[in-house]
């Protein structure tokens, strides 16, 4: 029985709504994952109660989507969002909907949703709601959508991005209907906020079928943020699903060219940008090949921007470089055996002291075994003389 599969908190949050006299049921990917045999990552719960109803019944709410019907429940530190059926009007943006109204059953509130299977729900009586062949459609391993396609991505262009991160995730194939329209409708993407798009991406790439990527460019979902389509994108799986590592190859598969441009246009943080940057210079002139190579470079491009560079190379590029850092390199400043403070005692100054220091990491990349307070106060007597 799924009942017994729900988590402890929404099962009292249900229970609670009931008890005040609503109808209260855990509905979409919660539902779902439950159904593939998979721990919920997140726990939504449909209820006929009015907001302000919502807030009235529990201790601990925060409004966090009244606008839309929808208020965050906390209970026992977990966070669960309880959302009023609706029905919504026309999505004059191609994003959100002009207006919502209160007044649904359930069934139209499952109407209202992307695909079938993020459209059922789970009844108090252990039973599923399941008015468009959700879990049948998890049987057969597609993405529907739910009612006519074109009209669900003209609602909201992010659904298309959507199926393709559900089919990664998943391993789902997209129904056909449905992938005809999401052809058809895929020059509205461009409509959408960056920041929303560069979250499909990364759950994309971060997913077990990463090298489905490919599938958003060659729809033409990404015509905006880049002309080009990616090559080798069977080789990200291969690497751990860390989203610096699987951008970083990302880049490479695409040979943008200005790495940083494109990644600044999908809103990533800036250490990623950085990295990738630092990373596709490396990439560019020769991913390093042996210990020392690798140290040099660690000096130079940072630990950061060494793992980019690998990620880029693969696997193997990847692998050796975490042998050389397994061994703790001295590769920054502040590793050195000796102090910018000791070295102004011997009476450099200034940019003195960093010539010095970038001088003294290079002898150590090439000789780890000289990074001693000895070793290196010879070197710079040496140096000075």
């Amino acid at each position: 029985m799924l009942w017994q599969s729900v988590d402890k908190c929404t099962r009292n949050c249900c229970e609670t709504l009931w008890r005040a006299g609503f109808e209260a049921y855990p509905v979409g990917g919660c539902v779902r994952d439950l159904l593939l045999g998979r721990t919920p990552g997140d726990w939504d719960v449909t209820t006929n109660a009015l907001p302000e109803q919502v807030m009235a019944v529990f201790d601990h709410t925060a409004p966090t989507g009244i606008k839309h019907g929808t208020v965050t429940v906390i209970i026992d530190g977990a966070a669960i969002e309880v959302t009023t059926f609706r029905t919504e009007g026309e999505y004059s943006d191609g994003r959100h909907p002009d207006g919502v109204r209160f007044d649904a059953t359930l069934e139209q509130d499952l109407a209202r949703r992307d695909f079938t299977i993020n459209a059922m729900a789970l009844a108090r009586d252990g039973s599923l709601v399941d008015p468009f062949g959700g879990q049948a459609d998890l049987k057969a391993e597609i993405i529907r959508c739910v009612g006519e396609p074109g009209r669900r991505f003209a609602e909201d262009a992010l659904r298309m991005l959507r199926a393709v991160r559900f089919g990664a995730q998943l391993g789902f194939a997209i129904e056909q209907n449905t992938l005809e329209a999401l052809k058809q409708n895929a020059s509205k993407a461009k409509l959408l906020a960056c920041e929303r798009v560069r979250v499909e991406v990364e759950k994309t790439l971060c997913s077990t079928r990463p090298e489905r990527v490919g599938d958003l460019f060659e729809l033409g979902l990404m015509e905006a943020w880049s002309e080009t389509r990616p090559t080798g994108t069977e080789g990200l799986a291969a690497l751990p699903a860390v989203p610096l590592l699987r951008w970083a190859a990302l880049c490479a598969c695409l040979n943008v060219g200005d790495v940083e441009a494109f990644l600044r246009g999908l809103k990533l943080d800036g250490t990623t940008i950085r990295a990738c940057g630092s990373g596709w210079a490396l990439y560019q002139k020769a991913v390093p090949e042996t210990d020392e190579e690798w140290r040099r470079a660690l000096v130079c491009h940072g630990e950061n921007g060494c793992r980019a560079a690998a990620a880029m190379a693969g696997e193997c590029a990847l692998r050796r470089l975490e042998t050389v850092l397994a061994q703790h390199p001295c590769v920054r400043v502040e590793q050195l055996a000796i102090t910018g403070g000791e070295l102004a005692e011997l009476g450099l100054s200034g940019p003195e002291i960093g010539r010095m220091q970038r001088r003294l990491l290079t002898l150590v990349a090439e000789h780890p075994a000289a990074n001693t307070r000895e070793r290196l106060l010879a070197e710079v007597g040496t140096i000075a003389e």
